[in-house]
C-alpha cells in the first residue's frame, strides 16, 4: 500500500549534510503549522528557531528547538483565574507527548516539501545552555532539537525491527530466544549491509576496563544499543538538576494533598 504521505514517511532518514539553499518563510511557516496541527493534550509544545548556520548543528539552515512550555499554559490559566495544581511529573509527561508529536509532524511536513531533517536528542541535558541562548522564561524546557534544510546527501532509510517484533495484537508475547535473535539479526544485517558505523567512523567506547572484541565488520546496531544503554546515564541527577533549574520539580512537587496540608 502506498500514497504520497506514506512514501514521505517510509523514505524518511536522518540528514546531516545540507546544501546552500535556505528554506523560504512560507516553507518554515508551513512546517511549523503542521507541527501545531498534531494531536495534543494542552498545546504544551512551543518552537524556537535559529537560522544561524555557523552555530547550528551540521550547519543546517534551520534549527528548531521544541519545548515543553508550561509558562504559556500558566499565563492562559491566570487569565481565567486558575493556578496550576497538576504535579510536574504528570505535566511533563503530557508535555513531552505534545512536543514530540508536533516535532514528528514537522519532520513529515518537511519531507513532503523536499526537506531533510535530523533529531538531536540531547537537548534536555543542555536545557540551561539553550535557555540562556534564547532567553527562556522559567517553566519552559527544551525537549528535542530538529535540524532541517535541503539535503546534500541521500542515505538509504535505516532498518527497523520486523513488524512481528513491534506489533503485538491482543496480548504481549513471550520473547523467546529465537524470536529475539531473529529480530536482532534483521537489524544487525541491515546496518552492516549499509556499512553504517564504518562510514560514520563511530563505535561506542567500552567502559569499566572491558576489552574491545568488535570490528566494523561485526559491530551492528544491537551492539551499539547495548553499549549506549548498558553504560550511559546510570543516574538521573543531572537531568533532574536541569529540570529544577527550569522550574520543574519532579520528585513529589506540588501534589494537591501536600499543598493543602493533607495526606496525598
Amino acid at each position: 500500500m502506498t500514497n504520497p504521505v506514506l512514501d514521505a514517511m517510509m523514505n524518511r532518514k536522518s540528514i546531516r549534510r545540507y546544501d546552500d539553499r535556505a528554506p523560504s518563510d512560507d516553507v518554515v511557516e508551513a512546517v511549523v503549522r503542521a507541527g501545531q496541527q498534531a494531536p495534543f493534550a494542552a498545546q504544551l509544545g512551543s518552537f524556537l528557531l535559529s537560522r544561524d548556520r555557523e552555530k547550528n548543528a551540521f550547519h543546517a539552515p534551520l534549527l528548531f528547538t521544541i519545548c515543553v512550555d508550561s509558562h504559556r499554559l500558566e499565563a492562559v490559566m491566570a487569565r481565567r483565574g486558575w493556578t496550576l495544581a497538576t504535579n510536574d511529573l504528570t505535566l511533563l509527561l503530557f508535555g513531552i507527548q505534545d512536543a514530540t508529536l508536533a516535532a514528528e509532524n514537522m519532520v513529515i511536513a518537511g519531507e513532503s516539501l523536499g526537506l531533510g531533517s535530523c533529531f538531536l536528542g540531547a537537548a534536555p541535558f543542555r536545557a540551561e545552555e539553550i535557555a540562556a541562548e534564547y532567553g527562556l522564561p522559567p517553566r519552559v524546557f527544551p525537549i528535542v532539537q530538529l535540524t532541517m534544510g535541503y539535503p546534500a546527501e541521500s542515505p538509504p532509510p535505516r532498518p527497523r525491527y520486523p513488524l512481528d517484533f513491534a506489533l503485538f495484537e491482543g496480548r504481549y508475547p513471550e520473547l523467546s530466544e529465537d524470536r529475539v535473535a531473529l529480530a536482532m539479526s534483521a537489524m544487525d544485517e541491515g546496518y552492516l549491509a549499509q556499512d553504517y558505523y564504518r562510514k560514520a567512523g563511530y563505535m561506542v567506547e567500552l567502559e569499566g576496563g572491558r576489552k574491545e572484541s568488535q570490528t566494523y565488520d561485526s559491530y551492528g546496531w544491537t551492539e551499539h544499543m547495548g553499549r549506549k544503554w548498558g553504560q550511559w546515564y546510570p543516574s538521573a541527577a543531572g537531568l533532574l538538576e536541569q529540570l529544577a533549574a527550569r522550574g520543574f520539580l519532579v520528585p513529589g512537587h506540588r501534589t494537591v494533598g501536600e499543598e493543602e496540608g493533607k495526606e496525598p
